[in-house]
C-alpha cells in the first residue's frame, strides 16, 4: 500500500477511529522506543506502552519511570504531543456523543434494528397507541416517521424518531422498513380529510414498493378512498368517522348505558380474535360453542358468516362449516 491508497482509506474514517488508530500508534511508537532505551527499566514493549499511555494522560502512577537522560527527554515529548492527542480524543468522544444524542432527538440517525413497529404521523391518536404498546409489551421496538415534528427527545417517548416524508423511499429506508413487522398510518391532521386520504394512499404505495410483504394498517376518513387505499396495498383499513358516528348513536339514543366508556374499556382489555371455526363445533349450538370456548377463556361474541356480521345470536343458532368465530380474550403482556 502506497502513501496515497494509505491517506485516501484513512482520512475517510470516522474522526473518533482515525483519533483512536493515531493515538494508538504514538503509544505503540513510544513504548517500543523507551523499551529499547532503557530495557532495564521497561522489560517488555507492553511495559513501555503501558507507560506511554500512563505519562501521555497524564495519570502518573510512577510504576514505571525513566532514569537516563534521553528516556526523559522521550518522556517529555510524550507529554508535549501524546498528552494533547488524549485530550482531543476525549473531547471528540464527548462531543460526538452530545452529537449522536441531538441527531437522534431530531430524527436524523438511520434505525438498524428489524421486526419493529414503524407508525406513520405524530398525534394524539399515535402517541396514546404507542403508550399501549409499550405498556403491553415493553421490549416492543417502535420508530415514527414524521414530517411535522422537528424534535422527539426518547427521554420522553421511548421510540426511535425519523424526521421526513414518509413517502419519500429515503426515510422509509432509514426506517429499515424492508424489515419492519407492521406499519400503522394515521391521517395527517393538518390536512383537510381528502388530502389526508390521498397523503396516507400515497404512503401506502410507498411502503410496498420497499415491502411487499409488511402489513399496513392504515386510517382512512372518507369512504371514497377506501377502494383506492386498498388498490394501493393496505391490509387493514381503519375508518374512525364511521366508529366515532356509530358511538355517537349509541350516546344519542342511550337510556342509562354508558356505550362510550364500555366501548374504551373492551378495547383497551380485550384482544379480539377471528378464526374458523373447529369441525368438532360445526352444526352445535351458539351456547353450546360460547360454554366451551370460554373453559380456554374466549369469549364468544358472535359469527362471520360469508359477510354477515351476526352479534350475539339466538342460544340455539347453529353454526355452519365456513363460520368464523369472532371472539375476545383479555391482554396477555
Amino acid at each position: 500500500m502506497n502513501i496515497e491508497q494509505f491517506k485516501h482509506i484513512y482520512f475517510r474514517l470516522p474522526i473518533l477511529i482515525r483519533l483512536f488508530l493515531t493515538i494508538l500508534l504514538v503509544m505503540i511508537l513510544f513504548g517500543t522506543i523507551i523499551h529499547f532505551i532503557e530495557p532495564s527499566q521497561f522489560p517488555t514493549i507492553f511495559d513501555g506502552v503501558w507507560w506511554a499511555v500512563v505519562t501521555g494522560a497524564t495519570v502518573g502512577y510512577g510504576d514505571y519511570v525513566p532514569l537516563t537522560v534521553m528516556g526523559r527527554i522521550i518522556g517529555i515529548i510524550l507529554i508535549l504531543t501524546g498528552g494533547g492527542l488524549l485530550t482531543f480524543y476525549i473531547t471528540q468522544f464527548a462531543a460526538a456523543t452530545v452529537q449522536h444524542e441531538n441527531d437522534l432527538s431530531q430524527g436524523k440517525v438511520a434505525y438498524k434494528g428489524n421486526n419493529h413497529i414503524i407508525l406513520v404521523g405524530w398525534n394524539e391518536r399515535t402517541r396514546i397507541l404507542m403508550d399501549q404498546i409499550l405498556k403491553h409489551n415493553s421490549k416492543a421496538e417502535i420508530v415514527l416517521i414524521d414530517q411535522t415534528v422537528t424534535q422527539m427527545s426518547y427521554q420522553h417517548y421511548p421510540i426511535h424518531f425519523i424526521h421526513g416524508d414518509p413517502t419519500d423511499d429515503y426515510f422509509l429506508q432509514k426506517a429499515n422498513i424492508q424489515v419492519a413487522s407492521k406499519v400503522v398510518i394515521s391521517a395527517d391532521n393538518h390536512k383537510s380529510e381528502k388530502q389526508a386520504d390521498n397523503q396516507s394512499i400515497l404512503t401506502v404505495v410507498a411502503i410496498r414498493g420497499n415491502n411487499n410483504e409488511v402489513p399496513i394498517i392504515v386510517e382512512i376518513m372518507t369512504m371514497a378512498q377506501i377502494d383506492n387505499a386498498i388498490r394501493a396495498g393496505a391490509s387493514t383499513i381503519l375508518r374512525p368517522n364511521d366508529f366515532m358516528s356509530t358511538l355517537l348513536y349509541q350516546e344519542v339514543l342511550k337510556s342509562k348505558a354508558k356505550p362510550f366508556e364500555t366501548v374504551i374499556h373492551l378495547l383497551k382489555d380485550q384482544h379480539f380474535h377471528h378464526f374458523k371455526i373447529p369441525e368438532e363445533f360445526v352444526e352445535k349450538p351458539f351456547i353450546d360453542v360460547l360454554y366451551n370456548l370460554k373453559l380456554d377463556d374466549y369469549l364468544l361474541l358472535g359469527i362471520l358468516r360469508k359477510k354477515d356480521w351476526i352479534f350475539n345470536p339466538n342460544k340455539d343458532f347453529l353454526l355452519q362449516k365456513e363460520d368464523i368465530l369472532i371472539t375476545s380474550i383479555l391482554w396477555k403482556p
